[in-house]
């Protein structure tokens, strides 16, 4: 499968899971309410984990089919695993006042046992940073394997 289109199918994947937990959490309103109410609120996370991952998956293919060996390729995924999830994870919480996610008020119940009521408020109180912060290393991480693939393709044209 070329590229490009990998990338694309695997960013939408990214985009309908988001939104399936939306409305799988969310038994109290319609799934259209609830997905009307994540895009209006998360719009910026949800599109960005799409393109940040499908932009990942494509540098990952672009270097199979050069031939390249990235050593940054497992850690980055690692690290978008991570940050995909905590991005997720905190940008549930500014859903839940609008009726949202209703399974994140439980879980939210359990964050002070968990890290304590300190930490827990502060995680809460900015969540929304903490998202965008998620999508900062998930791009992050995508801008290094660009950048070691270019150097690999550097390496491989100038040995030819």
């Amino acid at each position: 499968m070329k590229p490009i289109r990998k990338a694309i199918i695997v960013g939408v994947l990214t985009i309908g899971i988001y939104l399936g937990v939306v409305v799988a959490t969310t038994p109290a309103l319609e799934p259209l309410y609830a997905i009307s109410a994540a895009f209006q609120l998360n719009s910026i996370v949800i599109f960005g984990m799409g393109i940040g991952i499908g932009l990942q998956v494509y540098l990952s293919e672009k270097s199979k089919m050069l031939g390249c060996k990235l050593d940054v390729k497992r850690k980055a995924f690692g690290g978008n695993s991570g940050s995909t999830a905590a991005t997720s994870f905190f940008s549930f919480f500014s859903l839940v006042p609008l009726g949202c996610c209703g399974w994140w008020l439980y879980a939210l119940s359990l964050l002070p046992s968990v890290v304590g009521t300190g930490v827990s408020a502060v995680l809460i109180e900015h969540s929304q940073a903490l998202a965008y912060g998620g999508l900062a290393i998930i791009f992050g991480f995508a801008g290094l394997t660009a950048l070691k693939l270019r150097r690999e393709q550097r390496l491989l044209t100038n040995q030819a």
